[in-house]
């Protein structure tokens, strides 16, 4: 049996952001709201429409294109409504904007 592991200095996620998505996307599926398989189908749909249009960076281009993935399934399957998480995005952008640096970001509420 062999093992493949990262090179030395490399990680699997630039932000922390990616990895909380990735877990999130993981633990969702496990939870029933989507099988793996429909994950993996609708993700590289998201990933072809995306590059059609140019080419994709491979790392930027490839997370975005997983929220976009993660957002549609959500909202597909009644889950979480696309007009209710922009809605949600909207607070935490205002949230993030108008709070001090070093502070903790709250939504008012």
């Amino acid at each position: 049996m062999t093992t493949e592991t990262a090179p030395t200095g490399t990680a699997p996620f630039d932000e922390p952001w990616q990895a909380q998505l990735f877990a999130l996307t993981v633990a969702l599926s496990e939870a029933g709201h989507f099988s793996w398989p429909a994950w993996t189908e609708a993700f590289g749909a998201v990933l072809k429409d995306h590059g059609a249009a140019r080419p994709l960076d491979g790392q930027g281009d490839y997370w975005n294109a997983w929220l976009v993935t993660l957002e549609h399934l959500l909202d597909g399957s009644g889950w979480a409504a696309r007009d209710e998480a922009e809605q949600v995005r909207a607070l935490w952008e205002d949230a993030y904007l108008s709070t001090p640096h070093g502070k903790p970001v709250r939504i008012a509420g």
